[in-house]
């Protein structure tokens, strides 16, 4: 079923001239396919095949030649963000509009130990650090990565 699921969205993407902006979109290109599933379900199969968003939506990663990893976090960071600020145990990574989901995915598949979590809305990925001075330390890693 996973398969079947990974390749309807595969073929959405490459052979539809539609561009699909969101989650919800997404989904519902995939009911008319009579394929069904959840949010969470949608989002673990964004992730599994490592979707990047852009401007004009949900994309194929460019490397598909067997590799499974995701564009290293570095180029990530330097394609996409701006800044990054503190406010105690948390940090919001500022990105080029359309650039926090990439940033979000890439910090969560480095597994990071000073990342908790993150949470990406357009322009803005909040992570979550277990306290002030991980959060501190991994601000200035990512700091390293914007210049």
């Amino acid at each position: 079923m996973k398969n079947h699921r990974h390749t309807a969205i595969r073929d959405l993407l490459v052979k539809t001239s539609v561009n699909i902006s969101n989650q919800d979109a997404l989904r519902r290109k995939l009911a008319e396919r009579g394929i069904h599933v959840t949010q969470a379900t949608l989002s673990r199969d964004i992730r599994e095949l490592k979707l990047m968003k852009g401007p004009s939506g949900y994309a194929l990663p460019a490397n598909m030649d067997g590799e499974d990893d995701l564009p290293e976090i570095a180029g990530v960071l330097r394609d996409f963000g701006l800044e990054v600020r503190q406010a105690q145990n948390l940090l919001v990574v500022l990105t080029t509009m359309g650039g926090a989901q990439p940033v979000a995915a890439s910090l969560d598949y480095e597994e990071w130990p000073e990342v908790v979590g993150t949470i990406a809305g357009d322009n803005t990925v909040l992570i979550i650090c277990p306290d002030g001075r991980k959060a501190e330390d991994l601000k200035a890693r990512i700091e390293a990565f914007l210049v």
